[in-house]
């Protein structure tokens, strides 16, 4: 009875924090929302069994994902009304893949609560007295879905380089530090000896001027 209490209990919160995160005007709110959001996931995979990836939600997520966006939201100078000037315009395109989304949450929800195929493809495997918790998600991780794990981060590769390349901006006339010139420089390049007259050199009055 307490448990059930406590799995609806986090799953409203889940679920209302959830929805608070797209439709709250303040999108430092949203980041704190989101916060929340983890934090009950991270609840719920600790009632079913799953520490491990409870501890992955706090530590990764909370503790660097989302309190990176937090700064980098409250840091940046965004101009958040020219955001919202196209929201009625992509409305109807946001609510048919909205609808799609539901359609297929649906679908898989009815698949696997009447026990068809996807039912036995979507069993979470029970952790053997041999074998760990997180043994086991690794076993299945690197096994039966390598692929997709590897691909994973082939998308986050590209996504990062992709950021860098549209943050990056070089502005005219500052100094850039060369890496090839510095370290294939030699004597020859790094020193330039020049011979000067004596009595050809600046005076002490241009000097202090």
């Amino acid at each position: 009875m307490l448990q059930g209490i406590a799995f609806y209990l986090l799953a409203v919160v889940a679920v209302v924090s959830g929805l608070l995160v797209v439709t709250a005007r303040n999108p430092v709110h949203s980041v704190l929302f989101l916060i929340l959001t983890f934090f009950t996931s991270a609840g719920l995979f600790v009632m079913l069994g799953a520490e491990f990836l409870a501890m992955l939600l706090v530590v990764v997520y909370v503790g660097a994902v989302a309190v990176l966006f937090l700064f980098v939201v409250m840091m940046l100078d965004v101009d958040f009304v020219r955001l919202r000037e196209g929201y009625a315009r992509y409305l109807p395109l946001a609510a048919i893949v909205a609808l799609v989304l539901l359609v297929e949450m649906i679908l898989i929800t009815v698949t696997v609560v009447s026990g068809g195929a996807a039912a036995d493809a979507t069993a979470p495997v029970a952790a053997t007295p041999d074998a760990s918790n997180i043994e086991t998600i690794g076993r299945v991780l690197y096994t039966d879905y390598v692929y997709f794990f590897q691909a994973s981060g082939i998308v986050l590769l590209i996504a990062m380089i992709g950021a860098i390349v549209l943050t990056l901006r070089h502005k005219p006339g500052v100094r850039r530090q060369k890496i090839h010139d510095q370290v294939t420089r030699n004597a020859k390049t790094a020193i330039e000896i020049k011979s000067v007259q004596t009595g050809a050199g600046i005076s002490t009055e241009e000097l202090n001027r």
